[in-house]
């Protein structure tokens, strides 16, 4: 386990993977346990994930990544999804607070109508939290990947179309980021980028 500050400083976007390295999927289904605690807007849990390591299906979403290497040797290859709909689950959400006595009928009714009116019949809306909220996610997915030894690589450079083709994906889901998620392969990497000082994007009032 390494110090919060020791794991932000030495997460790296991995360019290139060791290949032929295995994920077991009941260590990522670890790494979900904990990414499911990042922060969502009315905890409506937008994020959505499709975890893709069979090689052929691989291949396809990396033809639709514009043939990006690092899909190829990553252990895995993630689709980061968003989900506009995710308001229509706000009810199932929040029911065991008001079962539990947490949270009374009139407080329950008061944020159900609350969800409602912030997202109903707003298209934009609805995008926008999706794509907000499961970013949240990701970055919480990816520190969580380097705390266990896993290195990955958010990726925007992919087509949309291709890729809910690839998967057959539902009107609701947007697709935000790929994460790339293996081992990085360390004879290959480069100086980290220039980062600006603090001064440079904080102003304090």
């Amino acid at each position: 386990m390494s110090t919060f500050s020791e794991l932000v400083q030495s997460r790296r976007s991995a360019m290139n993977f060791v290949e032929g390295v295995k994920i077991p999927q009941n260590e990522l289904e670890e790494m979900f346990s904990l990414a499911r605690l990042a922060p969502s807007a009315f905890n409506l849990q937008h994020a959505h994930y499709k975890v893709i390591s069979d090689d052929t299906v691989k291949e396809e979403i990396r033809k639709g990544a514009y043939g990006q290497y690092k899909i190829h040797t990553a252990s895995a290859v993630i689709v980061v999804l968003g989900d506009k709909n995710a308001y229509q689950q706000a009810p199932e959400i929040y029911s065991g607070l008001k079962m539990l006595g947490a949270m009374s009928e009139e407080d329950y009714d008061r944020t159900i109508q609350s969800i409602n009116d912030s997202y109903t019949g707003k298209d934009a809306f609805q995008r926008d939290e999706a794509i907000r909220n499961a970013s949240l996610s990701a970055m919480q997915f990816m520190l969580i990947a380097k705390d266990k030894g896993w290195d990955t690589c958010p990726m925007i450079g992919f087509d949309p179309e291709a890729v809910n083709a690839t998967l057959g994906l539902s009107d609701n889901f947007v697709p935000v980021m790929l994460i790339t998620i293996g081992k990085d392969n360390k004879h290959k990497i480069r100086p980290r980028g220039y980062r600006k000082p603090v001064n440079e994007f904080v102003e304090f009032i």
